[in-house]
């Protein structure tokens, strides 16, 4: 449609103009379609771009039930638009959702990522999905397709959205639900990177609003810059737990997320049944201890907003819990057992 302007013709409106660029999208798309490609297993059967991502089941399982999650990455994408690093956030993604369906023996097959900005940047969205497909191929799983949405005027310049979605596969008569947890079964810890990617709306407050350090500054406890520290990626635990399923008689997992140790672990965990750890049996990252230092935070509110060093727990009977620490140590893998689980006790209690 045209209009007159002073007896000048008036080009109609475009989308571009109004915010969203669609050359852009398709140059976004153009620069990560090989490194998608690269995380693509043999199940998958289409190529990046479709209206759908097609992926059969593996042929090894003879009684096969889907699994899937979906998670974000929450406030720590705010260090990230601070950092102006954008590479790493995507693993975060991924992360979150694969170790969720891996609690229940999941093996992950693929993944879907939806990351909505305000102003489309090819560059910036091709080092986001870079990072997403870097979580997927430390995880094995496959990069099948996502959504990118451009939105002007509901993001603020430079911000964005990341949340994913994964589905896994395991054989229905090894499902690892925690019906078969006793007491007397001792839980092992796994180590965290860091943070991962929970509590950081009271860490941001720590860092950058009680002592008014940038994401460039260097903190001597922490032997990195601030910035180098919250955006440490989320640890993947696929490749080192689905072997000892095929080994050990795991009886339930927990992935520490959001509540902490203190909220994840019972829930995984028969009725009349709760858990005593010792949290002097692994070493505590020093960026929980400044946390709670500088912010002043109670014991109690740590361990129910942070990891506090244990990204993932496995349960199992007393006389294999030394067995799997020492294959894990066999592997290079860090673990300890850091306590047990007791009849009469209520959720989780630390001594």
């Amino acid at each position: 449609m045209s209009g007159k302007d002073g007896g000048k013709s008036r080009e109609g409106l475009t989308y571009a103009q109004a915010g969203v660029d669609i050359d852009a999208a398709n140059r976004a798309v153009s620069l990560l379609k090989e490194v998608v490609r690269r995380t693509f297993r043999p199940e998958v059967l289409t190529d990046i771009g479709g209206f759908s991502g097609l992926c059969t089941i593996p042929a090894k399982y003879r009684e096969p039930v889907l699994v899937a999650g979906t998670d974000g990455v929450g406030t720590k994408l705010k260090v990230a638009f601070m950092s102006r690093k954008h590479d790493t956030v995507g693993i975060d993604a991924v992360a979150m959702c694969v170790n969720d369906i891996l609690v229940t023996g999941a093996e992950p097959l693929f993944f879907l990522d939806y990351l909505a900005v305000g102003k489309l940047d090819p560059d910036e969205v091709a080092a986001i999905v870079a990072g997403v497909a870097e979580g997927c191929r430390r995880a094995g799983c496959a990069l099948i397709g996502g959504e990118t949405a451009e939105m002007p005027g509901f993001y603020a310049p430079g911000e964005y959205d990341l949340a994913g979605f994964a589905v896994g596969v395991v054989e229905r008569r090894r499902i690892v639900d925690g019906r078969r947890i006793e007491p007397g079964d001792r839980v092992i810890g796994l180590p965290s990177s860091g943070l991962h990617a929970n509590g950081f709306s009271l860490a941001r407050k720590v860092f950058f609003e009680l002592l008014g350090y940038a994401v460039r500054s260097y903190v001597p406890a922490l032997g990195r810059t601030v910035g180098e520290e919250l955006l440490t990626p989320t640890r993947i635990y696929v490749p080192v737990v689905l072997p000892l399923l095929e080994r050990f008689d795991i009886r339930g997992m927990a992935h520490i997320t959001g509540g902490g140790l203190t909220e994840n672990i019972p829930r995984v965990l028969p009725p009349g049944l709760g858990v005593v750890l010792e949290p002097a049996s692994w070493p505590v990252p020093p960026v929980f201890r400044f946390i709670q230092e500088h912010g002043g935070v109670a014991a109690a509110e740590m361990f129910r907003t942070f990891n506090m060093g244990i990204g993932y727990v496995l349960i199992v009977p007393p006389e294999e819990a030394a067995g799997l620490v020492e294959a894990l140590a066999a592997q290079g893998e860090r673990a300890w057992v850091i306590g047990w689980v007791e009849s009469g006790v209520s959720g989780v209690v630390y001594r």
